[in-house]
């Protein structure tokens, strides 16, 4: 592993070859200019997906799970080798295009009050993905599963489906197929909740990211390709039901169910002295 890294990339993979030789080569042209380490997290596969990230990138960090430790674990595995000031968590179904993190990367440079910020993602049909959203709801979360036409106004505001993805946020969260964090934004709140088997541990990060006055940050003209699984959503299974669990823990914690207007209020409160601190630095400067 390289040292002096700018930034390193943390994929996690599951039974993932028919993705990662595609994410893989994508990362290549991803920084134009900056260096960057690969940590590749395997929760068990058995169809050979070591093998392949052995075979592409032999330079890279790879750890092998005997078990599937699920997301937030085994990402956390990652974050801890990471020996750079920035990690960006890429969803192993993913294709970088040229530049996208060299963006990333220099936004982080200028925005030291940003912790996390993600790209746009666009779907296979080209479409862009709801990827920057406002904190979820049990209500949005029930919406969700009845049949598009009902609940697309409702959800419409959820996903800022009005606003043009291609600008830069500051947002709720970004979704974790991609989100690039700075590791001196993550030391101040903590590591991914492990307790949080998979999903939703990107929204539980952003959340306690804004809570303690960092920013969370939608940048559209990075964009990174992403054949979005839907693993919950094909059936009622052990992963849907883990799903579920993952929710009514990120609930529970953080002290709301039908309203985000509590988490606005606290959020302004914890905003408020980063803010000024900023203001101080700003006027000794000029």
């Amino acid at each position: 592993m390289n040292e002096r890294a700018d930034y390193t990339v943390i994929i996690l993979t599951w039974n993932s070859r028919q993705h990662i030789a595609a994410c893989i080569e994508s990362l290549r042209e991803a920084a134009p200019g900056y260096r960057g380490d690969l940590i590749v997290i395997d929760n068990g596969s058995q169809d050979g997906t070591p093998q392949i990230v052995r075979e592409m990138a032999p330079a890279a960090r790879l750890v092998r799970n005997q078990v599937n430790r699920g997301v937030a674990a085994a990402r956390n595995q990652g974050l801890a080798l990471a020996r750079s000031p920035v990690s960006i968590i890429l969803d192993v179904d993913t294709v970088v295009l040229p530049g996208a993190f060299a963006r990333l990367l220099s936004f982080l440079d200028a925005s030291p009050s940003v912790g996390v910020c993600g790209p746009r993602l666009l779907l296979p049909d080209q479409t862009t993905q709801p990827s920057c959203q406002l904190f979820p709801t049990v209500i949005d979360k029930i919406v969700r599963q009845l049949p598009s036409w009902i609940g697309e106004r409702w959800l419409r505001e959820v996903e800022l489906a009005d606003w043009d993805h291609t600008g830069v946020r500051d947002i709720d969260y970004v979704v974790g197929a991609c989100q690039a964090i700075r590791m001196s934004a993550l030391y101040s709140v903590g590591w991914l909740d492990e307790r949080i088997f998979y999903g939703p541990e990107d929204v539980d990060l952003c959340l306690r990211m804004r809570l303690r006055g960092w920013r969370v940050t939608y940048l559209g003209d990075s964009v990174v390709r992403h054949e979005c699984q839907r693993v919950t959503r094909r059936r009622l299974n052990a992963l849907t039901v883990r799903h579920i669990r993952g929710l009514a823990h990120l609930y529970r914690t953080h002290g709301y169910l039908f309203s985000r207007d509590g988490l606005y209020r606290r959020i302004e409160q914890a905003s408020a002295p980063v803010l000024a601190a900023e203001s101080v630095r700003c006027e000794q400067a000029s």
